[in-house]
């Protein structure tokens, strides 16, 4: 089976035997391996050196574990990572989850499952990514806006409001200042009648 859309990948296992066997099934399966890690620090620059699709890393590494150096891709160089375990252990997984990896492999595993697993894995990463920038853009809607609440201290006579610093503020200047309304002054008609009162507005 040849791969229809040929990924690049970074394989992160510091065991050779096991290193090589994962290159030919992915080699095999039409995918292009970028390089080849021996620890979770040589896995975290090599993915910024090379900006691979997807990093299949193994959890037990010297140096730095396959968890934390998935941890720091995802800070660093977010990048989908399918993390490689021997033991189908249920803390282990959340562990993997909490540290951002995208999927996760029992060896030893085989081409379909690999090939699989790693288009889960960029599909699912894609997903979060759209999550991220879309809560990004929520924070910053929800920093612009500004809304009033709570009890406002307003003039009984002049009407001002008494500001957060203690100064006393016209209430139209104090609105504008805490909300996205604009204001624009107008009379309304019994401010009309009173201010003018030769001036009579037309009925309908």
């Amino acid at each position: 089976m040849i791969a229809q859309t040929p990924l690049r990948v970074l394989i992160a296992e510091d065991q050779d035997i096991i290193a090589l066997a994962i290159r030919r099934q992915l080699e095999k399966i039409g995918h292009e391996v970028v390089g080849r890690a021996h620890d979770g620090k040589e896995a975290v620059q090599m993915t910024e050196f090379h900006h691979p699709d997807v990093v299949l890393m193994d959890i037990g590494m010297p140096e730095m574990d396959g968890l934390e150096a998935t941890r720091v891709i995802h800070e660093k160089i977010p990048t989908p990572v399918v993390l490689l375990t021997g033991f189908d252990d249920p803390k282990l997984i959340k562990q993997a989850s909490v540290a951002g990896a995208c999927a996760y492999l029992l060896k030893p595993t085989s081409g379909k499952e690999m090939e699989r697993t790693m288009i889960f894995a960029v599909a699912r990463f894609g997903d979060l990514m759209e999550l991220r920038r879309l809560n990004s853009e929520l924070k910053v809607a929800m920093d612009n806006v500004k809304m009033l609440s709570g009890l406002l201290p307003i003039c009984a006579k002049c009407k001002k409001i008494r500001n957060d610093k203690g100064y006393w503020e016209a209430v139209e200047d104090y609105i504008m200042d805490h909300s996205e309304a604009h204001l624009s002054h107008s009379v309304c008609p019994e401010c009309l009648s009173s201010l003018y009162p030769e001036f009579k507005p037309k009925t309908p």
